[in-house]
């Protein structure tokens, strides 16, 4: 239980700083949606579609290598300069592939006016980049505070200069039209000071942490980093399949829409992006798990039967995933005001699929612990492959049918086949004792009470009668699992005793 304690604690640090900035940056989001119109919100949603898939290119599977190698404190160093020199000099060859080639850039994405974005970009993602190695050695030395602290202040930054750029700049312009600001400021070009804001605070996150980044020494070990690539490459792959599955497919939506102009194609666009946020709740729980549990799974695999930590570590997860899926879902009537142009509520449909398809990723996860582990990577990258090659094949055949809700079902089977292969594989190479009946028990349970919510909706009783509802479910969730899981809860600290049974 000490395990599961420790990885719970670095998870709650680590979530309340995600949740944190992630609650702080998606305060844009109706911000953004109020302000720029559905086309312009398009365009942003494609810039920021590629982004991470470059980053992928960048950072090249170094981080995972990084945990898989630092065993010891003095491999820890090692590995940290060999890959520190490693990704300076290719972080600057691929900054500058990245201006030289703005325009086919752009022109592949759907901007092609705009290669500028691609410039601003490429310089986002070198920054992130190099940011990369230093944020993982606070999450290796355990420092959850940092590295909360870090992530929170960039993203303060950008929301500052965001709202700047956005509305205090055209008021100083527009009372004051021979003031500085009309030197530099051009209010017909909102997309760029969003980029241009993220730029400043990709910078500026980088110099705090400075000290981290800066600890590496000048030492390039050829043979470890040949370790390191080997181990990394198939991560590359998987990397590429991953953003092809989680960001791409608004790339692809704008390629493959049957939308009548241009501009009606980047409003889908926008209106698929708008609520694809709405799965924050559970997404932002993902990132904070997988924060806290990489490190933390390659330290338990030299603890006595790890496979037990790691089967109770995916009975919490999957419980704590129902119940943020049944909160969003059930109350997205109350969520769709995040989103303030009433013309991209048409698009929320996707939002229930989209929240299953993010609880099957965590999951999946989770059951990718067994190929890090066996260093069995490239059965990872195969997988995600796959789900790459589902995600391509239905959005290509369905998007000019049916738009952004093809992009949302092809997310859905995408991460399901990616969860179950993952399972299938990996029980085979390295068995753990997950509960899997009792687990897919509990995702049907809260699928059939959303169905039942929808068609009790369908009654057209009132909105208090729906939140009512919404309310008896979810009670009625937490009911049984605490039922059911009661010796579980016995045996976790602090809310243990609330569960014991009371003396005659």
């Amino acid at each position: 239980m000490s395990g599961i304690k420790s990885l719970a604690g670095q998870t709650l640090w680590y979530g309340l700083s995600s949740i944190a900035a992630r609650f702080l940056n998606y305060l844009l989001t109706p911000y953004l949606t109020a302000i720029l119109s559905g086309v312009a919100y398009g365009e942003m949603s494609l810039v920021y579609a590629a982004i991470p898939f470059l980053n992928i290119i960048f950072t090249y599977g170094l981080e995972t290598a990084y945990f898989r190698y630092a065993n010891t404190k003095e491999q820890q160093k090692e590995v940290y300069n060999t890959a520190t020199v490693s990704l300076i000099f290719s972080t600057i060859l691929l900054t500058t592939l990245m201006v030289i080639f703005n325009k086919p850039i752009a022109q592949l994405i759907g901007i092609e006016h705009h290669p500028e974005f691609i410039t601003w970009s490429a310089f986002i993602i070198g920054f992130d980049a190099l940011s990369t190695l230093a944020f993982a050695k606070l999450r290796f030395d355990g420092r959850p505070v940092k590295f909360a602290s870090i992530q929170i202040a960039g993203i303060v930054i950008n929301i500052v200069l965001t709202v700047f750029f956005l509305s205090v700049c055209p008021k100083i312009q527009h009372n004051h039209p021979n003031s500085f600001i009309g030197i530099f400021f051009n209010p017909n070009n909102a997309v760029g000071y969003i980029i241009i804001a993220n730029l400043v605070k990709s910078i500026i996150v980088f110099l705090l942490l400075s000290k981290e980044f800066f600890s590496f020494r000048w030492k390039f070990d050829s043979q470890l980093w040949k370790q390191i690539i080997i181990y990394s490459s198939p991560i590359i792959l998987a990397g590429f399949a991953g953003m092809i599955n989680e960001t791409f497919d608004r790339i692809m939506l704008r390629w493959w829409s049957s939308a009548p102009t241009e501009n009606a194609a980047l409003f889908e666009v926008g209106v698929y992006s708008a609520c694809y946020k709405l799965s924050i709740l559970i997404t932002l729980f993902i990132q904070a798990f997988r924060m806290g549990a990489e490190p933390f799974f390659f330290k338990q695999a030299q603890s006595e039967r790890p496979q037990r930590v790691y089967a109770r570590v995916m009975k919490f997860f999957v419980i704590t995933i129902c119940f943020m899926f049944l909160v969003v879902a059930l109350f997205l009537d109350t969520w769709k005001i995040l989103i303030q142009n009433p013309a991209q509520w048409q698009g929320l449909k996707v939002v229930p699929i989209l929240l299953l398809a993010n609880m099957f990723l965590g999951i999946y996860y989770n059951l990718s612990i067994w190929y890090k582990l066996t260093n069995k990577t490239l059965s990872g990258a195969w997988i995600t492959v796959i789900g790459a090659a589902i995600t391509l094949v239905i959005n290509y055949l369905f998007i000019p049918r049916y738009s952004y809700l093809a992009c949302a079902w092809a997310t859905f089977f995408c991460y399901g086949t990616m969860m179950v292969v993952s399972y299938v594989w990996g029980q085979k190479h390295y068995r753990i004792p997950y509960p899997t009946k009792k687990l897919v028990a509990y995702l049907i349970i809260c699928v059939a009470m959303f169905g039942a919510y929808v068609f009790f909706e369908r009654l057209n009783l009132g909105i208090w009668a729906n939140r009512g509802l919404a309310i008896l479910l979810i009670s009625l969730f937490g009911l049984m699992i605490i039922n059911v899981e009661k010796n579980e809860f016995q045996r976790m600290p602090y809310i243990g005793k609330y569960f014991m049974p009371k003396a005659a």
